[in-house]
């Protein structure tokens, strides 16, 4: 970057072209939007058949490609605007320098050197300070020992002339490095000649938002920041505060961070963590490809001699391919959480199903997956659901599935009321029941971020009246509802618990919610109830399916611990009157006729 250059660059010829970028970019989100959840959605409500499954699957493809152009317009938009920014800096630097400098009577020259003419005061023998050529120096050092020789100059204007050119020099370094930082940002930001998005492209978007993310540093440090404590209020008054430019440019450049803030609208939450998920999964098949061909697959028959009769068999299976297909699965599980998610996206319109939002995702550890069934924010009954030990990203699905159906039932209950189920797989769970459950800390450490979640639904509602809210814990994360009543206040209105080894309180009193509105539901031959009841030294402890609890036991038809979610069970129905607020229609289980049979074989 030469002097001439930089004195006639235009930065804000860059940030209108980002504003067309961004333009583009917004245009791509309303297309995406409209095709999966109006088109899509319609089509899959009305039309049956194989031509209509694959105009369905064609429009779900070309959902996909304005998501893509989305992604990657935000990003260019929003490096062009951090471009900008950083060259209208330098350009500042350099108009500053040149304007002290025609007010002091300097010459700048086309290397950025800075004359000055005789002047001062006389010497001894009568003559003036010459003048002289100042070269601009960046280095901090050199610079300071130039600006101290410049102070000893008799001509009082070799000082001002070494100002100059130093601040000349600086302007010129700083659009230099933002040029050559830039340059390649931008050239990266160029899709692939066709009209397939591939998972390699996804994977590339997600290496130039990181790319866009560290190079724009000092643009995004230059807004207002989001508040570090994550109050969810606070976050929603953030967002509030900022302008659409300074809002897009958050979501382009920091989606996950954009996605994971309580109190922010769903909306936006949703779009964000969508480029998240989209970029993660083409990262993730990215891996799996390697891994596959690190670990080709072996055969998956051998043969095999019966030694006593000498007959071969070819039909035995190789135990090696069971071993190959064990790690294959392991490989591939995240992929198949996400294109869960995907699944519960693409099914938007099916049997009447509201549409999905991505409120939180993240690949870390066992991964992290909040979907919504219908927006939260509009809705005037919320329900979250909080699953137990084993769950995962990998194995989200079921989970997903239980909000599905909760949400099914409760939407008939409701009276025409909107209705939001939320799945809420946001801490990391036990991975197993034996080694993992009996650990308290699990709970702990995911309740403080249940608590936020809560309070976020209640910062982003734009309701007329606040929604009723609904917390529903299966198996361990009862437990983890249990510890975020102990240690906060849980936002809500009413508490279910199913197939609970324990909730860390000793009472329903200690639920943070009205008389009367803590559920639980024991089916028939679950066993994690005793578990959590008898603890593993023997000793017992009060379970929300004690008496002595307090809790409304409500009528369960199904067996064992998984099923408090079949279709067309009471126990499911009744989940879903108490989200749809009715839980006086509750069936609860019958009250013992005489003494406790305990105490009569006491007697």
């Amino acid at each position: 970057m030469d002097l001439a250059t930089l004195k006639a660059l235009k930065p804000n010829e860059y940030a209108e072209a980002a504003d067309g970028y961004r333009r583009t970019s917004d245009m791509a989100r309303a297309a995406h939007d409209r095709i999966g959840t109006q088109i899509a959605a319609a089509m899959r409500k009305s039309l049956k058949g194989e031509a209509a499954s694959a105009a369905i699957k064609q429009l779900t493809e070309l959902g996909k490609n304005f998501h893509y152009v989305q992604t990657e317009c935000g990003l260019v938009g929003s490096a062009l605007d951090a471009f900008s920014y950083e060259m209208e800096a330098a350009k500042k630097k350099l108009d500053a320098a040149l304007a002290d400098a025609r007010a002091g009577g300097l010459t700048v020259h086309a290397d950025g050197s800075v004359s000055y003419p005789p002047g001062g005061d006389k010497d001894k023998d009568g003559k003036t300070p010459e003048g002289g050529k100042a070269g601009g120096l960046t280095d901090e050092t050199a610079s300071a020992v130039g600006r101290q020789a410049a102070d000893f100059n008799p001509n009082p204007k070799a000082r001002l002339a070494q100002d100059c050119a130093d601040a000349i020099a600086t302007a010129l370094k700083e659009a230099t490095e933002a040029d050559a930082k830039w340059a390649p940002k931008v050239r990266a930001l160029k899709a692939d000649d066709d009209l397939t998005v591939s998972a390699r492209d996804w994977a590339d978007a997600g290496s130039d938002t990181r790319g866009v993310n560290a190079a724009g540093k000092e643009y995004l440090d230059s807004m207002p920041q989001p508040p570090k404590n994550g109050d969810p209020k606070a976050n929603a008054e953030w967002w509030k505060g900022l302008d659409s430019d300074e809002r897009s440019a958050w979501v382009a450049m920091r989606p996950d961070s954009v996605g994971a803030l309580d109190g922010l609208p769903s909306t936006v939450r949703d779009e964000a963590n969508r480029m998240v998920l989209a970029e993660a999964r083409g990262s993730a098949q990215g891996e799996y490809d390697t891994w596959l061909r690190k670990h080709p697959e072996p055969a998956r028959y051998t043969e095999f001699t019966n030694p006593q009769t000498g007959e071969v068999n070819k039909k035995v299976e190789n135990p090696e391919w069971w071993k190959w297909d064990k790690a294959r699965k392991e490989a591939h599980k995240s992929i198949d959480g996400m294109d869960a998610i995907q699944t519960r996206f693409d099914s938007t319109g099916t049997k009447g199903m509201p549409e999905a939002y991505l409120l939180g995702f993240s690949t870390e550890g066992d991964g992290r997956a909040i979907i919504a069934n219908g927006n939260p924010d509009t809705a005037d009954h919320q329900s979250a659901y909080v699953p137990g030990t084993k769950a995962s990203l990998g194995n989200i699905e079921g989970d997903i599935n239980r909000g599905v159906k909760v949400w099914r039932v409760a939407d008939d209950q409701a009276d025409g009321r909107s209705v939001s189920t939320i799945t809420w797989l946001g801490y990391d769970a036990p991975d197993t029941v034996e080694k993992d459950a009996p650990f308290e800390h699990y709970a702990y450490d995911g309740a403080p971020a249940f608590n936020r979640f809560l309070d976020g639904l209640e910062a982003a509602h734009t309701g007329d009246t606040a929604p009723h809210r609904s917390v529903i814990g299966h198996s361990y994360g009862s437990t983890l509802i249990g510890a975020a009543a102990e240690t906060g206040d849980l936002n809500a209105d009413d508490v279910m618990f199913a197939g609970s080894p324990g909730v860390k309180v000793s009472g329903a009193d200690e639920m943070d919610v009205p008389k009367g509105h803590v559920w639980n539901e024991e089916a028939e031959g679950d066993v994690v109830p005793d578990l959590g009841r008898y603890g593993h030294g023997g000793d017992m402890f009060i379970i929300p399916s004690d008496e002595g609890f307090g809790a409304n036991q409500m009528a369960t038809d199904t067996q064992g611990h998984s099923g408090y979610w079949d279709e067309g069970s009471t126990s499911l129905l009744n989940q879903a009157r108490v989200v749809a607020g009715k839980g006086d229609d509750v069936e609860l289980v019958p009250e013992p006729e005489g003494p406790p049979e305990e105490l009569m074989n006491a007697k």
